[in-house]
């Protein structure tokens, strides 16, 4: 079966919020999606981290390197990093857990890891009526994103929000009330992708009322990958 080919016809780099974090919205980003959602069909997907309300079967390395070979020159210029070529780690995922299954830190906003030099990558190869990805600031501190410096604040002030006003309940985020406040959200269009800083506050939109298949034909399925720059000479 053919590898990934990625086309990326149509590119916006746009910024947001206060901080103008960068977000790149790529449409129609491979040439032939329905190949991968063939190629997904195939892998055996399990429940890898805790973290994640679903099931992911890794990437093959081929796809891998096919994709780090056509975006390696756009990413460096997209977020000012040194010129060479990047590296991934690169899943199939599928959102399959229901809201009232869902741990207490998947009802929240997070993070990717609070380094801003490594990229998160989103593709949507689904057409189930969920969403994309969703960008949040957080109301006590102000924080859009988390660094090293900043996250034990944050990691404090969250936990006096929790005591004051509770959990949220057992559901995918929204609107983020009534801890965080929306700044953004990717309309997580068929074989759109987009890229932005891993250590921004964010969450995937999951419509609460709208079922979570497993299978990769009818459930929210995604590439999602974390792409780091080459090392600065």
């Amino acid at each position: 079966m053919p590898g990934l080919t990625v086309s990326h016809s149509s590119l916006a780099v746009d910024h947001f919020s206060h901080a103008k974090h960068t977000i790149v919205t790529v449409e129609n980003f491979l040439e032939h999606p329905e190949q991968a959602i063939d190629q997904a069909s195939l892998q055996n997907f399990a429940r890898i981290t805790p973290q994640y309300p679903g099931l992911r079967a890794p990437l093959d390395p081929d796809d891998c390197d096919a994709l780090v070979d056509a975006l390696s020159p756009h990413l460096s210029r997209w977020f000012g990093t040194a010129e060479g070529r990047w590296s991934i780690q690169a899943w199939y995922s599928i959102v399959t857990s229901a809201p009232s299954e869902l741990l207490p830190i998947q009802r929240l906003p997070h993070v990717d890891g609070t380094d801003p030099n490594q990229i998160a990558m989103m593709l949507y190869l689904h057409r189930t009526g969920h969403g994309g990805t969703a960008f949040f600031r957080h109301r006590s501190t102000g924080y859009e994103a988390l660094t090293d410096d900043c996250f034990p604040h944050y990691r404090d002030q969250l936990q006096r929000d929790v005591s004051r006003a509770g959990l949220p309940r057992a559901a995918y985020v929204t609107d983020g009330e009534p801890l965080f406040e929306r700044t953004l959200a990717s309309s997580g269009a068929f074989n759109q992708a987009v890229f932005y800083r891993g250590n921004l506050l964010h969450s995937g939109v999951i419509d609460n009322s709208v079922p979570l298949s497993p299978n990769p034909r009818m459930g929210r399925l995604t590439i999602n990958g974390f792409l780091r720059p080459p090392a600065a000479n």
